[in-house]
């Protein structure tokens, strides 16, 4: 099925594994050149590598912490460079932790509350623009079952995942007067 994508521009956080990885092939497979970010350089450079030969599409690997606001800075210049902006944000940058509130040091709430919340938060500040003088776009941010129904063992994820949803809320009002959309994710269990 052709859904219409085929040189369109998509920019994926947590783009060599998991989810984020199907979301880069699946995206490719219609013909969208592709910048993915992560942290590991080795994965990211095989990544990179596979899917523009398997698929055909340009695909650009970026290094990237996205905790960090100077290297989501980065990546907006590396989609400004390579391919003069994106039409499609996928925020899926994340992982799972294992604490109780009553255990979790204020560090490990806000390494969390920076890789769900502020992540997203900074990627749409960073790439909306872009969006924008294309005339609209469209943002996926992941968060997770857990948004709605937490689970007992990770109540920081279930919190900032919950936040992530919400943000997503206020970021479609906002947007959707230059024709973006936003959307959130709320995967179970995934087998990766």
């Amino acid at each position: 099925m052709d859904l219409g994508l085929k040189g369109k521009v998509a920019v994926i956080t947590g783009g060599t594994q998991g989810i984020g990885l199907a979301v880069a092939e699946g995206l490719a497979r219609e013909g969208v050149d592709l910048l993915i970010c992560a942290r590991g350089e080795e994965r990211l450079l095989d990544v990179e590598k596979r899917i523009a030969e398997q698929f055909r599409v340009q695909v650009k690997g970026v290094c990237v912490d996205v905790t960090k606001p100077s290297h989501i800075e980065s990546l907006g210049k590396a989609a400004e460079k390579e391919f003069g902006g994106v039409d499609i944000m996928i925020n899926n940058a994340g992982t799972g932790s294992e604490e109780t509130i009553m255990d979790a040091s204020d560090e490990k709430w806000q390494s969390y509350w920076d890789l769900h919340v502020m992540a997203a938060v900074r990627m749409a500040r960073t790439m909306v623009p872009f969006m924008q003088a294309r005339g609209g776009g469209v943002i996926i941010n992941n968060a997770s079952i857990c948004a709605k129904q937490p689970l007992y063992y990770e109540p920081i994820y279930n919190v900032t995942k919950s936040a992530l949803a919400m943000f997503s809320k206020c970021l479609a009002n906002e947007l959707i007067k230059d024709n973006i959309r936003v959307n959130t994710i709320n995967p179970g269990l995934i087998l990766t």
